[in-house]
């Protein structure tokens, strides 16, 4: 069972990957600009960016420093704690974010459609009826 739970995954990861790559988007950039747009705010401190992400710190770190390069996001000083670090989504990463979003779904849903045709099928079910 676990390998087919890599075997899927790997599939789904690459597929979406590749089609994010239409907007300009890493997979673990758009992830991160999803967490950010639904933040009160729209903003995380790195460290909590970094554990929704799975990430150690330098590579939210680096991930931050190429979405702040493309205009996607901004970094801002914790008011409270002058060491906190906050990563804030800008307008223009949340309307690629949406921008990118029905392509991130559409082939989501047909990655796992093929996937089920391919002999993963009783994971695809458990996965879209959870």
């Amino acid at each position: 069972m676990w390998v087919g739970v890599v075997r899927l995954h790997a599939r789904v990861e690459h597929a979406l990957a590749t089609a994010l790559q239409r907007h300009g988007l890493g997979l673990s950039e758009y992830r991160a600009l999803c967490h950010l747009s639904t933040a009160d705010g729209g903003e995380l401190r790195m460290q909590e960016l970094a554990n929704l992400l799975g990430l150690n710190q330098s590579s939210v770190t680096r991930l931050v420093g190429r979405l702040e390069a493309a205009g996607l996001t901004r970094r801002d000083l914790c008011a409270d704690d002058r060491r906190g670090v906050y990563t804030v989504i800008t307008d223009e990463g949340r309307a690629r974010k949406e921008a990118a979003t029905d392509l991130y779904e559409q082939t989501l849903t047909s990655a796992l459609d093929r996937a089920a045709t391919d002999g993963l099928s009783p994971l695809v079910t458990a996965l879209r009826t959870s």
